[in-house]
């Protein structure tokens, strides 16, 4: 699956927040729909992982994740964390433009990543940088 078929099927934000700076900085500061997650989610197959590292980026339990899709906007600090993880997912679909390559790479142990799994170092910022100077790499054949 591309981005814009990620897009089309889930989250509904402007098409450029991710590229461009001053669209993502606005975003944050409205706050981003709750239905964001929601939608998410349900673009990427129902991921159990990626519903847990929104669990960990909001700080709720899973019985509670459902009443943040229902929030008109979520705090500018949780729109910034779900933004930038949006922005991380988006450049995997870009990198890899197959929704279960994609999934796979998300939920494999990465040896550039120490081991771990892209989705395990989502729930910091440190680690979605990480994670996206992997993407780049792979984007440009520096590694696979």
């Amino acid at each position: 699956m591309s981005f814009v078929e990620f897009q089309e099927a889930g989250p509904s934000l402007p098409p450029s927040v991710f590229d461009d700076k001053a669209e993502f900085i606005r975003v944050v500061r409205r706050g981003v729909p709750g239905v964001v997650i929601r939608d998410a989610i349900h673009s990427m197959g129902e991921s159990r992982e990626l519903r847990e590292l929104f669990i960990t980026l909001l700080e709720t339990t899973s019985g509670n994740l459902h009443r943040y899709y229902k929030r008109a906007a979520l705090s500018r600090a949780d729109s910034e964390e779900v933004l930038d993880t949006l922005r991380m997912l988006h450049h995997a679909c870009e990198v890899f433009d197959d929704l279960a390559t994609t999934r796979d790479w998300l939920t494999c142990p990465i040896p550039a990543l120490a081991g771990e799994t892209p989705l395990a170092l989502s729930d910091t910022f440190q680690g979605r940088k990480m994670v996206m100077e992997a993407l780049r790499k792979i984007e440009f054949g520096e590694f696979s």
